[in-house]
């Protein structure tokens, strides 16, 4: 374990990774992004003036106009409270569908690289989920809701903070501020095409999980999380380029197996 943590540190294109949390680090069939749907129709239908027929409608529009329903009532002139919104649609989701991934924290656990979570979602949630996985002590770091929005609370007017989410550049920035990366070290790995695109935009390395196809917007494609190792090794092997990248290949498809191992073998307490 050791000659791979020094072999990362050394000679790695990455010094830090940012993971995206729903729909990246636990697969979208849990139920758990259907709930959230059923859960922002029901507050759109409770506490908005719009009858249950058109909440579907209104948050697949807002949705698409200002990244979550939450910034598009807010931007329309409804008077959202944050942490109501989020006690609402959070506070009955399905955790219990969510298992230990001892797979994802081997896996995690064999990159010595800095590793960080950057989430649209609020903190509770994002430690929940973690919490659920079996995680939560791989990452130094969560960017969420809350880190890109914090004068939200103390706004007087709607407008005068308006909702900062992916896939806002604005919001790319305030999380490469944040975990202090050079974009062109970091791999930011995320389900959506639009938040890898706007990290594209900005420099970060990026990664589209969930997909098997590549896609302009993206470095690396990855049908999982826990085929990263196998699409991504680089993250543990880099090659020094030139006259070397031959024996940079031979190398990078030997440690293949060694990551393969690694991640098979290594304790989930260690």
């Amino acid at each position: 374990m050791d000659s791979c943590c020094k072999s990362a540190r050394d000679s790695s294109h990455f010094d830090c990774l940012l993971f995206d949390l729903d729909d990246t680090l636990y697969p979208w069939n849990t139920g758990i992004r259907d709930a959230t749907k059923r859960n922002i129709e029901d507050f759109i239908a409770q506490k908005c003036p719009f009858p249950d027929i058109q909440a579907s409608t209104l948050r697949v529009e807002l949705f698409k106009t200002y990244g979550s329903t939450l910034a598009g009532l807010r931007a329309l002139g409804y008077n959202i409270d944050a942490d109501d919104y989020h006690s609402f649609v959070h506070g009955r989701l399905p955790y219990h569908s969510i298992k230990p991934d001892a797979q994802l924290r081997n896996l995690l656990r064999s990159i010595n690289q800095r590793k960080i979570i950057f989430t649209n979602s609020d903190r509770n949630h994002a430690m929940k989920v973690l919490d659920r996985l079996g995680i939560k002590d791989c990452f130094e770091q969560i960017i969420c809701f809350e880190t890109l929005n914090p004068n939200l609370a103390k706004s007087i007017r709607l407008d005068e903070f308006p909702v900062v989410l992916k896939p806002s550049l604005e919001a790319m920035r305030i999380a490469i501020d944040v975990a202090s990366v050079d974009p062109r070290r970091t791999l930011f790995l995320d389900d959506s095409v639009r938040n890898v695109a706007a990290g594209k935009a900005l420099g970060l390395r990026t990664a589209l999980v969930g997909k098997s196809g590549k896609i302009k917007e993206a470095d690396y494609a990855l049908e999982c999380i826990n085929s990263l190792a196998q699409v991504i090794p680089e993250i543990w092997f880099g090659g020094s380029g030139g006259e070397d990248d031959h024996d940079d290949d031979r190398k990078i498809s030997r440690t293949r197996n060694q990551i393969d191992s690694i991640v098979a073998t290594t304790p989930v307490g260690a």
